[in-house]
């Protein structure tokens, strides 16, 4: 099993900055891809960041140019950089890891961004 688990969410101004953090621990071999997921209250959960073997990364149009995905594998760690925040960024974030055709979640963050 992998257990998952993210921090950094919390209450942020519009235009205001959050880093999140995820640390993977467990059972862990050949990662194919960690990413954040977020979902709002209402709507479908959605790919915010993705990064895949390779250094790949890839982003919702959304946040494109205002977020960064980045890993640091020695640690097992995830993280996303998020700046200039919109009220539409409201939402729960979670942690996805995929291998061995298995995925985990974590429990997720919430993030909400008001005035």
């Amino acid at each position: 099993q992998v257990q998952l688990v993210e921090s950094g969410g919390g209450l942020v101004q519009p235009g205001g900055s959050l880093n999140l953090s995820c640390v993977a621990s467990g059972s862990i071999f050949i990662i194919n891809s960690m990413g954040w997921y977020r979902q709002a209250p209402g709507k479908q959960r959605e790919l915010v960041a993705g990064s895949v073997s390779g250094g790949i990364t890839k982003y919702a149009d959304s946040v494109k140019g205002r977020f960064t995905i980045s890993r640091d594998n020695t640690k097992r760690s995830l993280y996303l950089e998020m700046n200039s925040l919109k009220p539409e960024d409201t939402a729960v974030y979670s942690c996805n890891l995929r291998q061995r055709g298995s995925e985990f979640w974590g429990q997720g963050t919430q993030v909400t961004v008001s005035s």
